[in-house]
């Protein structure tokens, strides 16, 4: 039997234990069970007995093996907040209701914070600690009764952009998920401790959960790591190939109709604001994002003997089927080390405005491979709960590519952190003073899309210093708070935002980008 069948048979009995465990609980007076309603939990945390971590200078690399179950039906949180000077709103949805959520429970869409309590008291020598963990139920998932539904439609991450408008999590009904956003490590010398994990008071009760549903009690054994070298821990790719494009160029530069349903971008705020270590240059990052009913299909036919393609955009109705499309420009390979794919033009510009908002800098940022690197909305009609072309290894071709297709799904942004010379803004020669970085998509009207009013978005920002030593101040927008950059302004990221699975979705391009 595999390491995986195991699990997954481990898993399911525990389940069948803990739904026999809740109907045997006793209620008597003043009991937290009495306090629950008679309906079920939908959820329960899942532990096993026993979990080994290996110990490396002190910390240890673990989810420590702990899983929610849904029970009789899907789990779903539905997140949203209207605008930035808005609370973020979490509803979780159920076949009897929806519930509201208490307010604060998520700051950001990273996942839902202070949601795992974690105590490990050691069994011998050692040093007890208390831990509190974010939460994120856009995980990989797998399934744990053999009756249940043979796949899971729900999100496998909880995506993180500063800017993010909406956000679903959800476990499909007989399924389990890692209870624990990210893989943080924790701070624990070798030894035998015995943990308990729960689920924080104000989510069980939310959730309906009583004590039994909502904490677990196990032993973690660390070990030293061993004195030989192990095998390196690789950061994998997609290996997904990219969506096949049409099978010949058009013959014209337009047929067929375009549909009700429509690709929508907008551009969210510049966001990871810095100045370069050269003390001249302004970095940022920039999303642009497709809030429309159907995704954003551009496909390239290389022309005979030139390292130039012809670009087409594809139009898709509700149920999927091609109804036309529309000669949109070009797409370019680009031979730079740095790059060594193929960009299409005039996807997006970035400009730095004076006070009047009239342009003083403009990035040489005008081509792009288009990527899925940012759920932004996950709840918007038609969203994409799970994309393929979540990187530049899916979508940009390579210098033999007759042919490509490049996708901006429904609900997903594509984030492009400016930071070399030349896209990045040249502070020299520019007074002191107030500026706007503005972030237009679709700028030279090719693209066909629902509306073109939301094209734009400007972030407000005050430069100082001196040359070779600016400084850059960032207003806050709303309630929204970005972690600070490191050695660079007031208020913003370092580029490239990450997900409770630890990867980079605003990098996942590297510099190739």
């Amino acid at each position: 039997m595999s390491r995986r069948t195991g699990r997954a048979l481990a898993l399911a009995a525990s389940l069948a234990l803990t739904t026999a465990a809740l109907s045997a609980v006793t209620t008597g007076p003043g009991s937290a069970a009495e306090q629950k309603s008679e309906v079920a939990a939908p959820i329960t945390l899942w532990a096993p007995a026993t979990v080994t971590a290996t110990a490396y200078r002190g910390r240890a690399y673990t989810d420590l093996g702990l899983r929610i179950i849904a029970q009789d039906e899907p789990f779903e949180l539905w997140s949203t907040r209207s605008s930035y000077d808005d609370p973020i709103t979490t509803v979780w949805r159920s076949s009897t209701g929806d519930v509201t959520l208490p307010s604060g429970l998520m700051s950001d869409f990273n996942g839902m914070r202070k949601f795992l309590e974690i105590s490990l008291v050691p069994q011998g020598k050692g040093t007890a600690a208390t831990i509190v963990r974010k939460g994120c139920l856009g995980n990989y998932s797998e399934r744990v009764s053999p009756d249940a539904p043979a796949t899971s439609p729900y999100p496998r991450s909880c995506y993180y952009n500063p800017y993010s408008l909406g956000s679903v999590q959800g476990i499909q009904a007989g399924w389990a998920t890692p209870a624990m956003a990210g893989y943080r490590p924790f701070k624990v010398t070798p030894g035998a401790y015995t943990v308990t994990a729960k689920i924080a008071d104000a989510y069980a009760a939310a959730f309906n959960m009583a004590p039994t549903d909502a904490t677990r009690t196990f032993t973690l054994n660390v070990v030293k790591e061993p004195s030989y070298p192990g095998e390196p821990v690789g950061r994998g790719t997609s290996t997904a190939p990219a969506s096949d494009p049409a099978h010949d160029e058009p013959a014209a530069p337009s047929a067929g109709e375009v549909p009700s349903t429509t690709p929508d971008l907008r551009s969210l705020p510049a966001w990871g604001i810095q100045v370069g270590r050269s003390g001249d240059y302004l970095q940022f990052s920039a999303t642009v994002w497709n809030a429309g009913t159907s995704p954003l299909v551009v496909d390239g036919f290389r022309r005979d003997g030139e390292d130039e393609m012809d670009a087409y955009q594809y139009f898709f109705d509700a149920d999927g089927n091609q109804t036309g499309y529309q000669s949109v420009g070009s797409f370019h390979w680009d031979p730079k080390p740095t790059h060594l794919h193929w960009h299409f033009e005039d996807f997006a510009t970035y400009t730095l405005l004076n006070a009047d908002k009239t342009e003083v800098v403009k990035s040489r940022k005008e081509a792009f491979c288009l990527a899925n690197t940012d759920a932004v909305d996950q709840t918007v009609p038609n969203a994409v709960w799970n994309v393929d072309n979540s990187d530049l290894t899916t979508a940009c071709g390579d210098y033999s590519s007759l042919s490509i297709r490049e996708v901006l799904a429904s609900g997903w942004g594509d984030t492009y952190a400016q930071f070399r010379a030349g896209q990045s803004f040249n502070l020299k020669g520019l007074p002191n003073g107030t500026y706007y970085i503005e972030v237009k998509a679709n700028p030279q009207d090719r693209l066909v899309e629902t509306s073109k009013d939301n094209n734009v978005a400007l972030r407000e920002i005050v430069l100082g210093g001196k040359p070779g030593a600016r400084t850059v101040t960032v207003p806050q927008v709303g309630l929204v708070v970005e972690p600070q950059v490191r050695g660079g302004g007031s208020v913003g990221i370092p580029a490239g935002p990450v997900s409770c699975n630890g990867t980079e979705p605003g990098r996942q391009a590297g510099p190739a980008r």
